[in-house]
């Protein structure tokens, strides 16, 4: 206090160090005077220690006295006070205090109410706080995990349309799926709770321990073997569960597969009458990965009884231990309630982060599984300096073989030819002679191991991916139409492609008969796959997809195999009509579709075994020889 004349004013900036002092000195100095002033055994006992007569006032007799005294006396009641609890003698210098506002006639009941009046106000005021912060983690958690989520999506898309087939076929469909769905949805969810749990929980915790620390640190080591407790069993539980995470993906990846595999061949499937066989086959598959996923759950299940029977037997030790504190005289009951209250606020914290602990395992099994895909390296580069080669429909072969990944076997050997604007080059052989590899080689699905692929006198490394394979109009050997109608099939290839140009490339696929009889026309549906038209049909508008973009090469990997001869012939001769300028690959098992092209490379083992025109190979290939006589009849080789 700061004495102005007669008034004694309260000075409002002591610090916090200052008024602990403050408290601890005026709480035993009170202690004291409420001692001496209470008509108590013990201030009776105080009176009869200092002799004075029955009815003296204690207070009055010591300001009589010497200092000595005086000093002598106050320091043996020092000496009595020091082994009392510091809890105990501040509230006995709040009730000296309280006693004092009474005596100066101010209604401590009106300043108490007023005092929990504003301390719950203040209180109201924080939880509505906290649950604006609440709602807005919540919103903020679900929009960057979705955004995440996106992201992640994203990514994964770019880098598989990015692959070459090596690449590809590296992951399975199945497991591309899986994860481009399940993984991402567990790192979604992990994300979610990483805000709303995982940055809660230490604050929680840091907020507990500091709480325990000012209660009092007497029953301190508790918490620190509980925490121990803990730390073991989730490290143990961690341990037993983290490599059965990494089994279970794989579990869905083969679920995912055999049910991929079913439902793409029920046709088959129902022909061999396999229903059992493939139901024992899916059986097995679902049954590994619920019992992984039954082992994985209930080791996770026991996590949380473990913990809240650690967090309840937490509670028992701080009650045994605080009883004898109380007993001892060092505890008090509201401190040991207290206590406990923040003990379990701590471990509380440990429950939360331990419940997030069962998905971070799997989460991170699913992170490594996306950076996976997201780390492999495709071995299609783009050029550093791409070149754009003027359009002369020249495309050349020079010593080119190629082998699959590091195996030593060359799948194609020493391939030599050119082929000219307007020319077509036909590629026949047995089954695995490496006629669709050599095509898959023009538009860089693979890249050649020796020699070079010339694209208009450029090696197609030299081109730019887009440019090169804007010219050229490939039809794979499995043709593929996408979902919506045929018109947005066709223009696949061009966007922007007339109506005349379709039915134009239409006519020339002889796919104009079954189109103009659907009641749409063009603008009929096509289901997933092209499931709802014949192999044949789904072959030619695979062949007028390629033909609208009106390319500089045109590549048909096996693409006639579902036509009739008639249909074959048509249509081989309207493009020679309509499109004599384009150059022309094809793959082919026929005799009759290839016998007009104007070279013929007959391949055997992955080596040209015989090269030329279908006469020139009649006199000097075996090969050749052999094949067209086991399709074609003497007189119908005689009449070619």
């Amino acid at each position: 206090y700061t004495q102005e004349d007669d008034t004694w004013l309260l000075n409002d900036d002591i610090s916090k160090e200052t008024r602990e002092n403050l408290n601890e000195d005026f709480s035993k100095a009170m202690m004291m005077v409420a001692a001496f002033s209470e008509d108590s055994e013990q201030g009776q006992a105080m009176a009869a220690q200092m002799g004075l007569p029955e009815g003296t006032d204690p207070l009055t007799a010591l300001a009589q006295m010497p200092e000595e005294a005086v000093q002598q006396i106050m320091s043996q009641m020092d000496e009595k006070l020091k082994d009392m609890p510091e809890s105990i003698v501040t509230q006995a210098g709040v009730s000296f205090v309280a006693s004092e506002y009474e005596a100066l006639g101010k209604d401590v009941d009106a300043i108490q109410m007023h005092y929990i009046l504003m301390s719950g106000i203040r209180m109201l005021a924080m939880a509505l706080v906290i649950m604006l912060a609440a709602i807005s983690v919540t919103f903020i958690s679900a929009r960057v995990a979705g955004r995440l989520g996106h992201d992640l999506r994203n990514s994964i898309y770019r880098k598989v349309m990015s692959f070459s087939s090596r690449e590809y076929h590296k992951f399975s469909t199945a497991s591309l799926i899986t994860r481009s769905t399940n993984d991402i949805q567990q790192i979604q969810l992990v994300m979610t709770m990483i805000f709303r749990v995982v940055l809660y929980a230490p604050i929680l915790a840091i907020g507990g321990i500091i709480k325990v620390q000012q209660t009092g640190s007497y029953l301190s080591w508790i918490l620190i073997v509980a925490v121990g407790v803990l730390s073991v069993v989730m490290a143990i539980l961690f341990g037993v569960v983290m490599p059965k995470f990494k089994i279970l993906q794989k579990l869905i990846d083969r679920v995912n597969l055999i049910s991929r595999e079913i439902l793409t061949g029920i046709p088959v499937i129902r022909a061999f009458s396999a229903e059992k066989f493939e139901e024992k086959r899916f059986d097995k598959a679902n049954q590994d990965l619920t019992k992984t996923n039954l082992f994985v759950n209930r080791a996770m299940s026991c996590m949380m009884p473990l913990m809240m029977l650690i967090m309840n037997g937490i509670s028992v030790l701080i009650v045994y231990s605080g009883a004898h504190g109380i007993d001892a005289g060092k505890l008090q009951v509201g401190d040991m309630m207290a206590f406990i209250q923040y003990a379990m606020q701590i471990i509380i914290a440990f429950l939360m982060i331990s419940a997030i602990a069962i998905f971070l395992p799997r989460a991170n099994v699913s992170a490594n599984r996306i950076n996976e895909i997201l780390d492999t390296k495709s071995s299609i580069k783009e050029p550093e300096h791409p070149q754009t080669p003027e359009k002369q429909g020249k495309l050349v072969f020079d010593h080119v073989s190629f082998s699959y990944g590091h195996a030593k076997e060359k799948v194609l050997d020493d391939i030599n030819f050119t082929a000219h604007q307007g020319d077509t080059i036909a590629l026949i052989g047995s089954t695995g002679s490496g006629k669709s590899t050599l095509v898959n080689l023009i538009p860089r699905f693979y890249d050649v191991t020796e020699g070079s692929i010339l694209m208009d006198d450029v090696d197609i490394r030299n081109i730019d991916l887009k440019t090169l394979r804007d010219r050229i109009g490939f039809v794979p050997q499995k043709s593929v139409l996408f979902s919506g109608t045929i018109a947005s099939n066709l223009r696949f290839g061009k966007k922007d492609a007339l109506e005349s140009e379709l039915w134009d490339a239409i006519d020339m696929a002889q796919a104009e008969d079954f189109v103009s009889e659907k009641e749409h026309g063009m603008d009929s549906h096509i289901a997933q796959g092209g499931s709802n038209v014949s192999g044949g049909q789904k072959q030619r508008l695979a062949i007028a997809r390629a033909i609208v973009k009106h390319p500089e090469f045109l590549v048909f990997d096996d693409s006639f195999s579902a036509l009739d001869f008639a249909t074959d012939a048509r249509l081989r001769k309207a493009l020679k009509e309509k499109a004599s300028d384009v150059t022309t690959i094809i793959v082919a098992q026929r005799i009759s579709t290839i016998m007009h092209a104007d070279q013929i490379l007959v391949l055997d083992h992955g080596k040209v075994v015989g090269q030329g025109t279908h006469e020139q190979l009649m006199k000097t290939c075996d090969v050749y020889q052999q094949i067209a006589q086991s399709q074609l009849s003497q007189e119908e080789l005689a009449y070619e």
